[in-house]
């Protein structure tokens, strides 16, 4: 005897095409013409923020950097679906998510220019600071979301990762555990293209990195990344599944249209032709567009954007600058609470010659 055992598919999801064009039957009814604006104004900061960053690691006064120019609307979208109870774990290039979530910009730039109390992250944000090395915030996600199962609150947890990151145990161990234990998990996928040198092509056979969820018995959708639409209703859908007990992964199809840090150069094994189209997929673009269209938005509007924006970085970073680290961060931010041995080490630390 043979038989089928098992069947899955993998939908793709895009409310709003290139062009600016609707699918009205998608359409999030949650979302008026102020809140679409919102989104706009919030990706451009995002991305004057990147750009900012980007231009004082060339002179040397930021830390190797991640930017994330090309996927405002990944992280946009999916941070604006979020309540405030639930909670996010970013990666290393989601600085999107953290000021959408509330992260100031000075703090932003205390971060980035080395700092402890860059990575102190105010409780009430619900986030975890930046993690670098590839995937490890997985099982970190699958363990809060656990928490917040076992305290019976009323929020979900949302993490992300690359599409290097699908790659590793950590990721297929966190879906896994939710899977079994059925957690408010939901897994963003950033799809940018590319795990540094390594193309999507060479990572994986399978045809969708949502797919990736059927071994663990968790739903999936993949969703246009460059739309912010989709991206807010796929995550608002599957936060509301994931408090039900049904985690969640979603894979958001975009591009990193810079390097993947500042210590790489993407000239050495990618075609600038490819960069060039998936410039017209610009996820700012398509929504400008859009708000044009509509009436909601004109040239003199974006220029005052813009000069609203640029001023509050210079600003947040003239603070940042200004900034003098306390030495006692390095013993009070390694544990949640302060052991005898970190306190014996702070009270004999010697900080005479600290700021010489």
């Amino acid at each position: 005897m043979l038989k089928d055992a098992f069947s899955a598919t993998i939908k793709y999801m895009q409310i709003m095409d290139e062009n600016g064009n609707i699918d009205q039957q998608l359409m999030p009814h949650d979302l008026d013409e102020k809140r679409l604006v919102e989104f706009y104004k919030m990706m451009n900061l995002a991305r004057n923020l990147d750009a900012k960053a980007l231009s004082l690691q060339r002179q040397g006064k930021l830390a190797t950097y991640a930017p994330l120019v090309g996927e405002e609307a990944t992280q946009i979208g999916s941070a604006m679906a979020m309540g405030e109870k639930d909670f996010a774990v970013p990666s290393f290039r989601q600085h999107g998510v953290y000021i959408a979530r509330g992260l100031t910009l000075e703090q932003f730039f205390v971060y980035w220019r080395g700092y402890e109390e860059g990575a102190s992250i105010d409780k009430k944000l619900n986030m975890t600071p930046v993690i670098v090395p590839v995937s490890t915030q997985m099982p970190h996600a699958a363990g809060i979301a656990f928490a917040k199962k076992y305290m019976k609150e009323d929020s979900a947890v949302v993490a992300y990762v690359g599409d290097g990151g699908t790659s590793e145990g950590d990721f297929y161990e966190a879906i896994n555990f939710a899977g079994v234990f059925k957690v408010p998990l939901v897994v963003i996928i950033e799809n940018n293209g590319w795990a540094i040198s390594m193309p999507r092509s060479e990572q994986t056979a399978a045809a969708t990195l949502a797919q990736k969820a059927i071994a663990a018995g968790i739903d999936s959708i993949q969703v246009d990344g460059n739309d912010v639409l989709a991206v807010y209703k796929a995550t608002k859908d599957a936060i509301k599944s994931a408090k039900e007990g049904k985690p969640y992964v979603i894979e958001c199809l975009t591009y990193r249209l810079g390097m993947h840090t500042t210590s790489d150069d993407p000239a050495k094994y990618r075609e600038d032709a490819e960069v060039e189209a998936w410039k017209k997929r610009d996820p700012i673009l398509r929504l400008g567009n859009y708000l044009r269209q509509k009436g909601l938005w004109d040239d003199s509007m974006e220029s005052s954007m813009m000069d609203e924006q640029l001023r509050s970085i210079d600003q947040a970073l003239e603070k940042a600058e200004q900034f003098k680290p306390n030495p006692d961060s390095i013993f009070e931010n390694v544990y949640s609470f302060m052991s005898e041995a970190l306190e014996e080490q702070m009270k004999n630390a010697d900080y005479s010659n600290y700021w010489q």
